[in-house]
């Protein structure tokens, strides 16, 4: 057979090749989703800025009009006019844009920029603004979005001189444009017109003589002017140097002493971090920074310009001061005397190593403690294993070291000793009789879980540490922890959201809906799923959840503040929440992020607003997205769990994604057994990853490890060794409960009775020698068989070809992704039958009338599914109003 099965894939790819040529690519492959756009939805962005939250709060979108620049180092700008006559104040500003992209993009604001056209070429001689450029916002490098304190915001429109933004953005590599996209790069303003009592501003020192040597190892940049103005109180500061800078410093000088405002390395994200809040700067004192740069493998001058292999030396403090005295842009680009800076501190010329050492940026606007700097220091650890393509996200096969005994696991969740907590059902389980049409749960005879539902486990070998929880819930789902290590939980059964004292004495400190009756309204829920903590505001977010398709807010007293549905990434149209499965807060950024389970999406939203702000969307989920957690390191991860999908179109595994680009850097999975039904994930302080499978009652620990490269061993290739031993492992499949050494033996016997087989039959083929005459029939008939195969082969080419692009076969793209290793791109000329049937099911997802398994057993064929006990069902009901 394998004969006519070459020519049949032959002839497919013959096929699929020429319908190739006549399909059009769907995707880049280096730049982020962000800016995959086409010039309509570019302009259809740009032409609807002005988003209205409440009569006082409203958004601004300044982005690119769909450029698309036609040589490296180019500088595009657009202006957009202040959308009011009226005083207003910027107090939020969120970048949308990639590094792979965009160099680096500025805010100013002016009075008349040069240009009203769609944009301009602001790299020659014709700049920004006709009058002087007001700088109020920086980015590059991936930089986070910043946030100003309370009561500051940047002064624009009225009286204030500024009634246009000019948007810069410095393209620096055009072959990011090789593909003739359009970039729709910019930035969100939020603003508000109620009056702020501080104005921010931006002071920029700057180099601009700077010259750095070739092959010198370091070269020094300094800047210093005196202050001559009211009083300013910097909170934030910013670096910004090209490729050859390694650490850029800046400080006060009062009496003769330095005050360190902030100090990075310009090669991290170049965020506006925050300032040293004990220095303020007043009149007679003297502002000065330091750039250290090296010339180390250059062979000729290298000067302070405007292009990718020039240099930069800026230090950008971001301050307020009273709205009585306020000045909205300062500059210095005075060279510092070198007596001056003969008593600069030492710290100012030690580089700083490539971690995310402060990546928090924004969050405190002060002095870390020492458990934050802990916190920040194991945060580069993590981010370091996990950007770095020669790691990636293992199972330790030897965790927990003993035995758990649980039920479904339906919840994680990490509490602030960095412990793990695990929810789950004990003898309970979700069937195909937990709910009626109403969905009321009908097993309420069995009473509460007697076991003890929430577990806290030492997260290093599995060891239980505390157990509560005892004949309390029914069907336990979601939890969360705030930071008084108090429990939030969700019961889908009891159709409430309940504040569990952390102490192990199980006192529910608060409750939110009643107890077995579901609802729509904002007292009651429906199959809750899960709760997100605002850590500053103590606010709680409930995802509500099988029933009800949306997200409400309460106070952390449990107040209800407000609800919204899904938002919406294209603006043609809107699809709700089908079953906002998992939250997560990001403290970084101020959102809370949603996995819309059987949308197979997620996405985040301002906290305080509910306002969209992305979507992450993948083919590799497959469908479907049950749970996410968020890491703020490397600039910002989301961690994430797909479910199995009526069509089983993508294998269950773990993602690690780029908040900011969106690209998926590292999948994993567990080595020994599949994942059954991937139900939550959490990740420790010291980067270990959790899965919580209410499938196969388990939890599952994943830490980064060394990938292995595929070196030659006696002429065998490691990696096949590697695929042998898998094999081994899941025919061996050793008990539980046996030692790892016990199960190293069996699969080393079982290997050496592998290859005893082996070279018995080897002995037998070669004791039996054949005789050449017994081959001549066989090789008449296999002739006599391939001539009208041959003849139907050559028919279907002529088809083929006749009919073009008829012929056309599905390629999948690759299952393994390592960590930066994703192959972006997608097949073209396939059909996507999982997306096809999944927008044709044929019902409801409002109130509810939703089909709501936690499996999607119902839409499988039977001989599909799996045993029925680890699976979470809800009957479809009829439309009924909210009781």
């Amino acid at each position: 057979m394998r004969v006519p099965v070459f020519y049949a894939v032959v002839l497919a790819f013959f096929c699929h090749s020429d319908s190739l040529e006549i399909q059009p690519s769907l995707y880049g492959s280096t730049r982020s989703q962000e800016a995959i756009l086409n010039p309509s939805d570019c302009s259809a962005r740009t032409k609807q800025q002005q988003v209205l939250t409440n009569p006082n709060n409203f958004s601004v979108d300044v982005r690119m009009p769909g450029v698309s620049p036609t040589g490296s180092d180019t500088y595009l700008c657009m202006a957009y006019p202040v959308p009011t006559s009226r005083d207003a104040y910027i107090v939020d500003f969120i970048p949308h844009a990639s590094m792979d992209t965009v160099h680096h993009m500025l805010l100013f604001g002016c009075k008349t920029p040069v240009s009203t056209r769609s944009f301009w070429d602001c790299g020659s001689v014709q700049g920004t603004c006709e009058d002087e450029a007001s700088i109020m916002y920086a980015w590059a490098r991936n930089a986070p979005p910043t946030k100003l304190p309370k009561d500051v915001g940047f002064k624009v429109g009225g009286n204030s001189g500024m009634s246009y933004f000019v948007l810069q953005i410095h393209y620096g590599d055009v072959s990011a444009f090789r593909d003739h996209h359009r970039d729709c790069s910019g930035v969100t303003l939020r603003m508000t017109s109620k009056p702020q009592p501080f104005i921010a501003g931006i002071y920029l020192l700057m180099s601009v003589d700077t010259v750095i040597l070739p092959g010198k190892r370091v070269t020094n940049a300094d800047i210093a002017c005196d202050y001559t103005s009211y009083p300013i109180y910097p909170f934030a500061f910013r670096t910004h140097t090209h490729h050859l800078g390694k650490v850029v410093s800046g400080y006060r000088i009062r009496d003769g002493k330095w005050s360190l405002i902030g100090r990075q390395s310009p090669q991290l994200p170049q965020a506006f971090y925050p300032a040293n809040k004990e220095v303020d700067v007043k009149y007679g004192d003297t502002v000065a920074a330091r750039c250290v740069f090296t010339g180390e493998g250059r062979t000729s001058k290298t000067y302070i310009g405007g292009t990718s292999d020039d240099e930069m030396c800026n230090f950008y403090i971001m301050y307020y001061m009273d709205s009585k005295h306020a000045i909205p842009f300062l500059n210095c680009m005075v060279t510092g005397p070198k007596e001056l800076f003969e008593h600069i501190p030492a710290e100012a010329n030690v580089p700083i190593t490539g971690t995310t050492g402060h990546m928090n940026s924004m969050m405190h606007m002060g002095h870390s403690t020492d458990n934050q700097d802990n916190r920040l220091l194991l945060d580069a650890n993590k981010a370091e294993k996990i950007l770095d393509p020669d790691f990636h996200l293992e199972q330790d096969s030897a965790w927990p070291q003993g035995s758990l005994q649980l039920g479904q696991v339906s919840g994680l969740a990490v509490d602030s000793d960095s412990n793990l907590v695990i929810f789950h059902r004990g003898d309970h389980h979700w069937g195909a009789d937990s709910f009626n049409s109403q969905a009321r749960y009908q097993q309420r005879s069995l009473g509460p879980i007697q076991q003890s539902a929430i577990l806290v486990v030492e997260p290093a070998n599995g060891n239980i540490l505390k157990a509560s929880g005892r004949n309390m819930f029914y069907l336990p789902h979601g939890i969360t922890t705030d930071k008084e290590n108090n429990y939030w939980v969700t019961d889908v059964a009891l159709h409430q959201v309940l504040k569990v004292s952390g102490d192990g004495r199980d006192r529910i400190l608060l409750t939110l809906g009643e107890a077995f009756t579901p609802g729509s309204d904002s007292n009651h829920f429906c199959k809750p799923t899960d709760v997100a903590v605002d850590t500053e505001t103590g606010n709680i977010f409930v995802s509500d959840g099988y029933c009800n398709s949306r997200i409400l807010k309460f106070s952390a007293d449990g107040k209800y503040l407000s609800e919204w549905g899904a938002g919406s990434s294209d603006r043609r149209r809107r699809i709700p929440f089908q079953i906002p499965h998992s939250l997560v807060f990001l403290p970084d950024r101020k959102e809370v992020c949603v996995a819309d389970r059987e949308n197979g999406r997620i996405q985040c939203f301002i906290a305080e607003t509910a306002e969209f702000v992305k979507e992450i969307k993948k083919d590799e989920f497959g469908g479907e997205v049950f749970a996410i957690t968020y890491s703020t390191a490397g600039g910002g991860l989301i961690f994430a769990v797909n479910g199995e999908s009526p069509f089983r179109s993508a294998p269950l595994k773990g993602f690690v994604i780029n908040y900011s680009t969106k690209d998926i850097l590292d999948t994993f999975s567990p080595n020994k057994k599949d994942f059954k039904m991937p139900h939550d994930i959490v990740e420790t302080r010291d980067g270990s990853v959790f899965v919580g499978d209410a499938g196969s009652k388990a939890v599952f620990k994943f830490t980064t490890q060394k990938l292995h490269r595929s070196v030659k061993k006696a002429g065998i290739k490691v990696e096949e060794l590697e695929e042998m031993e898998a094999y081994v492992r899941t025919n061996v499949r050793p008990d539980g409960n046996m030692s790892k050494t016990a199960a190293v033996k069996e699969m080393q016997s079982v290997s050496q009775q592998t290859q005893s087989e082996a070279k018995a039959k080897e002995e037998k083929k070669s004791a039996a020698k054949p005789n050449t005459a017994d081959g001549v029939l066989p090789a008449i008939i296999t002739t006599l068989l391939l001539i009208p195969l041959l003849v139907v082969i050559s028919i279907g080419l002529f088809i083929c070809w006749r009919k073009n692009n008829r012929c056309e076969v599905k390629t999948e793209p690759s299952s393994r992704v390592g960590i930066l290793g994703k192959i972006r791109g997608k097949a073209v000329g396939s059909l996507n039958l999982g997306n096809f049937f999944a927008s044709h099911k044929g019902y409801s997802r409002q109130g509810f009338d939703q089909l709501s398994t936690e499996g999607s057993d119902q839409e499988r064929n039977d001989d599909d599914s799996s045993d029925s006990e680890n699976e979470e069902y809800s009957a479809l009901p009829p439309p009924q109003s909210s009781s």
